[in-house]
């Protein structure tokens, strides 16, 4: 096992500072992931590769946004999210 591997390892685990355990789930660290707002934009364009379909979508904050839904867009190419009116376009 490589150094690398090793240190990604360790970042994967819960850790426990002043008593309050912390699981890498439970963080969004932003100087290692690139999130953006939810809910900020009305209209996303979205892929094959971002199938199955949520909002809020995977690499959005996720503090300050609704529940996660999935949305089924194959049919029609098309979809909007009850939560927050933001429609998804399937290109």
């Amino acid at each position: 096992m490589g150094e690398d591997d090793k240190a990604m390892r360790e970042d994967d685990k819960a850790k426990m500072t002043n008593g309050v355990m912390t699981m890498p789930a439970m963080v969004q660290d932003d100087s290692k992931h690139h999130l953006i707002e939810p809910n900020k934009l009305r209209q996303y364009t979205v892929t094959e590769a971002d199938l199955p379909l949520s909002c809020p979508m995977p690499g959005m904050f996720l503090w300050d946004s609704h529940p996660k839904v999935y949305l089924a867009i194959e049919a029609t190419r098309w979809a909007k999210c009850a939560y927050c009116g933001a429609e998804y376009t399937l290109v």
